[in-house]
């Protein structure tokens, strides 16, 4: 049996929304995520699933359990609202954990494995938190956890939400936060499995912001973010600039952005660690 995981990646949108990032020059979230996993993984297999589409299933004699890892995306949904595309999601999530397999996600990922294992999440009073979340804090336990091996106390990562989660089942455990979302990492023991969450995106580059970013423009207009579609196109333009040549300091500092994202091996030191700590000692005792 080949040595390299296995790893069923879960695309939260529905078809709309993803078509509505393709067109907008943005990578599918599931696509992207693979790509993430395949990189930090070389060898991986990536299978992805997209749970809010009416007619979706597993791959021909494919399970659940058969899968090394499974990594959730972020989503346009919300996680509270009592659609068939969201229960079908809460189901889902619960058959992950019913199947053993380690997970991990961004976003709506945190937010629906929360939600699965008992907790809530809600709509955050203080807005829409968009681009970058600053100051986001590792908890004594986050400390602790082996997710933030390598990590710093304090650093900022890339973010694009209107919800938040603001009650934890028992079985889970909040790793890190900020001033502006309580819970911006978790940890979940529930059933058979255990899942790692972030709220925020080590999966995005800037130049991925960017395109999310004029994807949302009208959106966050309305939410006062910018004042006309010229500044939003203004800002997408910097964030592209500086993705193109990531030592121009003007931009950089204007955007106030520094090696916590524009860092690869430093923005996505979670994801290695779910694969290291969590994935592969998993494979070695089911193998």
């Amino acid at each position: 049996m080949s040595g390299d995981p296995k790893f069923l990646v879960v695309d939260g949108y529905f078809k709309k929304a993803r078509d509505e990032l393709a067109a907008g020059g943005a990578i599918v979230a599931g696509d992207l995520y693979a790509a993430m996993l395949q990189k930090l993984s070389p060898g991986a297999v990536c299978d992805i699933l997209y749970p809010a589409d009416a007619d979706c299933e597993l791959p021909k004699g494919a399970t659940l359990d058969g899968y090394d890892g499974i990594a959730w995306t972020g989503c346009s949904l919300t996680v509270f609202d009592d659609i068939p595309e969201v229960r079908a999601q809460v189901d889902f999530a619960r058959a992950c954990y019913e199947a053993g397999v380690p997970a991990f996600g961004s976003c709506w990922a945190a937010q629906i494995a929360v939600v699965a294992a008992g907790g809530k999440c809600a709509k955050n009073p203080k807005g829409r938190e968009m681009g970058i979340a600053r100051k986001i804090q590792l908890t004594p336990e986050g400390r602790a956890h082996p997710l933030y091996d390598g990590k710093a106390d304090v650093f900022d990562g890339f973010i694009s939400h209107d919800d938040e989660i603001t009650e934890l089942p028992a079985c889970a455990t909040r790793l890190a936060g900020n001033n502006f979302t309580h819970v911006q990492a978790v940890s979940v023991d529930y059933a058979k499995g255990k899942f790692w969450g972030l709220q925020y995106h080590p999966e995005y580059d800037l130049h991925e912001m960017a395109r999310l970013t004029w994807c949302r423009i009208d959106k966050m207009m309305r939410l006062g973010f910018f004042p006309d579609r010229e500044a939003g196109e203004a800002h997408v333009d910097m964030l592209e600039a500086l993705h193109n040549d990531p030592k121009n300091k003007p931009i950089a500092w204007k955007l106030g952005i520094d090696e916590d994202v524009m860092d690869e091996s430093i923005r996505q030191v979670e994801v290695r660690n779910w694969i290291k700590h969590l994935v592969l000692p998993t494979m070695k005792e089911r193998r």
